[in-house]
Parts: structure tokens; sequence; C-alpha cells
């Protein structure tokens, strides 16, 4: 706002003339100033006696802003606008500040000099440009704060018009800090008769003075009687900025619970106002309750025996004072966290529970409705019979199994993995030892995790069965050893002995294989031709087994050398291949036919005396025998012993010549 100042200054007739409208400051004139004011009354007095017909209407008018709004810190410019009806020309311009004792200079400009005013809150910080010649002038104020808000006054003087006085108010602010809340941290009981404090919201540094609204979920919270009530209060700190709080006391109700509480902060700035708000807090209201609930927490869904069950208990009130206890069976459960929890739970936990909220300020108990724990069981399986079941060959069993459960069962039974029956019977009809055996009875329900397993030994009592083997004559090479292996089954388990034809008894090593089947194994070192027979016994018989094994011998053939080609390599001895072993047989029969045709022949030439020069005749005795032997003398070279051959390839010792 603008102000616009006029002063009207008439010259009369008369001899006297009196300057009106001067300000009163509170600093005293000095001579010099005061003499040439007198000498200019008189020189104008003398005018008017001079021209007393003359008569001219003079004025100074001038124009302030009635506010100049400025933020603490910067600088405020204060413009003082002037005009004279004779136009502008030496004034004298002088700048007052308002206090309550006055006016107070601040800084005197009169043409060609500025004085300014020593000891004010001002001296240090106020600079003036613009003279009377172009009818502006403004003072600047620097470093503005606070207690410079203060009216300030623009004086002109001209001493031909008379002189003139505007003003201009000065407005500091200072944009506060960011506001700041605080909570109570216990909690609040509705049943509270008097009224319970909240918390206190607090700015500082502000100016002018922020003002402080609370907030409850964005509405705005007024004063009532017994129901809430705000109590402010402000300080003016050293720095010349406020210091705002204020405190919400309420009586608190259950809605409470969720409420928001916050604190909006309204402050002023040049040119307008602004607002900024506080975080929120919530409260704890403590209130009693009406209901109670229970659950099963976990495991959601089926329960079974061995498991761990947490059952969880809530009512709708928050006071401390609140006890929870769990009951089942007549039996009390002290809750932990408002839980219970079981361990390792059986078919006795099975049943209804419940939950109870007592007031331990009241004694006023409230009760859940029953929560219902099943717990599913399935006990271990029963085989009937029981233990071990011996059977003859040939013979019969019917065995079951079953277990006990809290819901269906499905049995099987298997034998090497591999189902033998899909009911609880196992039936058994003329028995074999491939009937023996450990027999597996599964019972499964319906829920994962639960299985029950027994297991039932059949054993088939009878005489020994040796299973053959695919081979058991064989050939096999001199001085090489051979493995000879026998399966045996039979109950009670069969004992094993290897023995040769001559009755001599080899040592093999036994292992039993299962209920009724034993395994023995011989190592024999082959020289000569052999059979090897595994004999097993038991209580009700024996059987037998015969390994015939034929040794097979390696022959060499040595190199040839001539005069007329290069030595060839010694052959190898070759080994006679078991393919061949037909045509050696039949090779040594021929031969033997031939030397026993030889024989015939050499002994009918000996007996008549035409071999080897020998005279008379000698006569070949024969040991009676049920064959008839034929007898062919063989002489070697460097010897004289005779060895005869029979024709069955026996020895057969020389008689004397």
């Amino acid at each position: 706002m603008s102000h616009t100042y006029t002063h009207t200054h008439t010259h009369t007739h008369t001899h006297t003339h009196t300057l009106t409208h001067m300000p009163t400051r509170t600093h005293t004139p000095s001579p010099v100033r005061t003499m040439a004011a007198r000498n200019t009354v008189s020189l104008l007095v003398g005018l008017l006696v001079l021209f007393p017909t003359w008569g001219v209407m003079a004025k100074v008018e001038m124009n302030m802003e009635g506010r100049v709004e400025v933020l603490k810190g910067e600088a405020a410019p204060i413009t003082c606008m002037f005009t004279l009806s004779e136009g502008v020309g030496d004034v004298i311009i002088e700048w007052f500040y308002v206090t309550k004792r006055g006016w107070q200079s601040i800084v005197k400009q009169e043409p060609g000099k500025m004085v300014v005013a020593k000891g004010t809150q001002f001296t240090d910080r106020v600079s003036v440009n613009g003279t009377g010649a172009t009818g502006v002038n403004v003072m600047t104020i620097n470093d503005v704060q606070p207690d410079d808000e203060v009216e300030f006054i623009c004086s002109i003087t001209d001493l031909v018009e008379g002189s003139a006085n505007g003003s201009t108010k000065l407005k500091v602010f200072a944009e506060p800090d960011y506001p700041t809340i605080e909570g109570v941290t216990t909690g609040f009981s509705i049943n509270e008769d008097s009224l319970s404090k909240i918390g206190a919201c607090e700015v500082k540094n502000g100016f002018p003075k922020p003002n402080i609204n609370w907030y409850r979920n964005n509405a705005p919270m007024h004063p009532a009687p017994d129901v809430l009530k705000v109590v402010p209060s402000s300080t003016l700190d050293t720095n010349g900025l406020f210091h705002v709080r204020s405190e919400l006391y309420m009586k608190v109700v259950k809605e409470d619970k969720d409420a928001k509480f916050y604190c909006e902060i309204k402050y002023f700035v040049p040119g307008g106002l602004e607002m900024t708000e506080t975080s929120s807090i919530n409260i704890t209201v403590y209130y009693p309750a009406t209901e109670v609930n229970i659950w099963v927490e976990s495991p959601k869904g089926i329960i079974r025996e061995g498991d761990s069950v947490e059952l969880q208990c809530r009512d709708n009130g928050n006071k401390p004072s609140s006890i929870l206890t769990f009951y089942h069976k007549e039996e009390e459960y002290t809750s932990e966290n408002n839980a219970l929890v079981l361990h390792n739970v059986t078919r006795l936990n099975s049943g209804f529970y419940k939950c109870i909220s007592m007031d331990t300020d009241t004694y006023d108990n409230i009760s859940s409705k029953d929560a219902i724990v099943f717990v599913n069981y399935l006990d271990a399986a029963v085989v009937v019979p029981e233990g071990d079941v011996v059977l003859n060959k040939g013979g019969e069993l019917t065995a079951t199994c079953n277990a006990l459960s809290s819901v269906s069962t499905q049995t099987v039974w298997m034998k090497f993995g591999e189902v033998v029956s899909s009911n609880h019977s196992l039936i058994l009809e003329n028995v074999t030892y491939d009937s023996a055996g450990t027999y597996l009875c599964s019972v499964t329900v319906d829920i994962e995790g639960m299985q029950t397993t027994r297991t039932l030994e059949v054993k088939v009592q009878g005489p020994p069965q040796i299973m053959k083997p695919d081979h058991t004559e064989m050939e096999e090479s001199a001085e090489t050893t051979v493995n000879l292996s026998c399966n045996v089954r039979g109950f009670p388990i069969p004992t094993v002995i290897w023995t040769t034809a001559d009755g001599k008894i080899l040592k093999g090593r036994s292992d039993i294989k299962g209920e009724g089947e034993v395994l023995s194994v011989v190592s024999i070192q082959v020289t000569s031709d052999i059979t090897a027979f595994c004999n097993a016994s038991n209580t009700f018989g024996t059987d037998s087994l015969a390994f015939n094994i034929k040794a097979i011998v390696h022959t060499t053939t040595p190199a040839t050398t001539t005069t007329t080609t290069p030595a060839k390599e010694n052959i190898p001895a070759k080994k006679i291949k078991k393919e061949g072993t037909g045509v050696v047989i039949a090779v040594v029969i021929i031969c033997i036919l031939l030397l026993a045709v030889l024989g015939s022949v050499l002994y009918f030439l000996y007996k008549k005396g035409k071999i080897c020069g020998r005279s008379g005749k000698q006569d070949l005795t024969k040991e009676k025998s049920g064959k008839d032997n034929i007898v062919v003398e063989m002489k070697n070279d460097n010897t004289e012993e005779a060895v005869l051959l029979g024709v069955n390839g026996e020895k057969q010792p020389p008689r004397n010549q």
C-alpha cells in the first residue's frame, strides 16, 4: 500500500510567519542550524513586507510504501519519493525510526553532505542512495534482524515550500526449522477418568510466531471440555526468533488404536502464508476383550502322530492385565506368546481345545469356542503267524497282516521287491524251495509319510537239492587251477563236502546265500584227469554232483635246417585244442592196434625160434584173467628190460625167459 502525504504552506500579509508540521526530534539542533533558520525567517518577513499584495500557494507531496516485507538476513530497501510544486531543488532529507520515546534519527542528508546518527541499531548497516534533486531517496537496511521490525519516517524540508513526512513499516520474517513431534510411548486405557497426554509438537526459529494445529486422521482437532485440550506455549529466544510448543491431552477411546496423529505448522513469509506438517504418530490403546478366538496354526490340514502342533489364541482386547489360558479335557496349559505348542503328539492329544481370557484387574473371564484337534495314527503292523515259519515241501501256509489305524488301510505282500499278494492275506500252496525266503508286509494309508512294515521268514525243509550248473564236463590245461562251485538248497542248511574219485577229501569254502541255500566253492590244481564230487547232506537226505576234468597236454615241434637255405625259426609248441581231441584218441587207438598186431607177429616168430638168433622155444606164461591178453615184448635199445603191454593198455610184468 502506498501512502501520499501532502503539506500546504500559505503566505499571508501579516508580518509574522510560522512554519508548521515540523517533526518532533529527539536530538538537539545545532547552533549553526538555528541561526540559519532565524536568518531565513527574517528574510521571508522582509519580502512579505515589500510585497504585501502577493500570495502564492506552495506544497510538498510524498509517496512511500506502507509496508516492506523481507526475510531475516536480507537487505531491506525503503524508498521515499517526493515532489515540490516549484520543482525539486535543494532540500533536506532526514530518516527516523519510531521508538517508544519518539522519533530517533538515523541519517540526515543536506545538499552536499550526509550525516549518519551514531549509536543506533542501524548505524553500521544503513546506506542511502538518491538526493533531493532526483525526487527519490532510498535508505537500505542490511542484514535485517527481527528487532528491525519498526516504522521508518522520511522527512522532506524545503526552506520555501515547507516540509512533509512519510512512513513505511518494515516487516521481518524467518522460516522456522522443520517441526518435530513426540508421542507418549506408554499405553492408554480407555477407562482412565482424566485426560491423557498424547504427545507434543515443537517448532523453532520462526518469526513471527508460528501457529500449531493438531490433526487426527487428516481431521483438525478442536478443544472440548473433558474430551480434548491443547496447551500451547512459546518463548522468544536470544536470537530474536520464536520457539513454539503445543501439547495434546485427550480422553482415549478404542478407535484411537488405529488413529494417526500429527501437527500442522503455519507461518508467515514475505507475501503470504505457508504450511508444513510433522510426521505422524500412533498410540497404544488398552481396552478389555469382548471376544476370544482359538485356532490350529500348524500344521495346516492333516495331523499325524509325531507331529508338533501349534494352537494360537487371540482376544479382541488390548490390555496387559489379561491372561490367556488353554484347556483340554479339564487340563490347563499356560500360553506362551498367546500360543500353545504340543510336541510329538499322539492320539491322546486329539479332542477339543478352548482358550479363556481373564482380566486380572476385574477377574472377568471370556471363553472361546472349541477348536478340534484330530491326530491320525497308524500302529505297527501285526503278522500272524509270528516269527519264522518252517514248512515241509509240498505244504501250505496262510498268513495275515494288518495294522490298527484312524483311517482305512491298504496292505501288500512283497518278495524280492515284487508284489505277491495285494490284500491282508498271504496264501502259499504246495511250497517248494522257491517258496522259501523273506516276505515283506507293507501297510499304508492315504496320508503321506504314514506306513508300517513287517517281515515273515518262510523256511521249506527237505533233503538237499543241488542245482546243476551249465557244465560239469570240462577240459583244462595241465598245471592250471580250476574253481568249481556247487549251489545247494535244502533245510536244515545242507553240509557240503568235496571228494575225488579215489575218496580224497578236498578243502572247500561254503557260504550261506539265503534261507535254505548254500554256495560251496573248491579250487583244484589240474595235474591229470580228475573227477570231483560235490556231496550235500542234511537230516532229510543227500545229493551228489560229479565234475569231470580232462587234462590237456602241450606238445612242441623242433625246427629244421638245410644247407641251401637259412635256418628256419623254431616252431613253438602247439597246444592240442579241445576241438581235436577226438582225432588224437583215434590215432592212439590205431597205434595200439598196430602194436598189438606187431606183437602177435613177433610172438609167432619167437615161438618158431627165428628171432634174434635164439634156439629152442621159450614159453611166455600168462596170468590167468577173465580175458585173454595179447602180450607184446618191447625192448629198449639201452636195456634188457622188457615191458609187456596188454591189449587193454594194462602193464604186465615180464616173465623169466
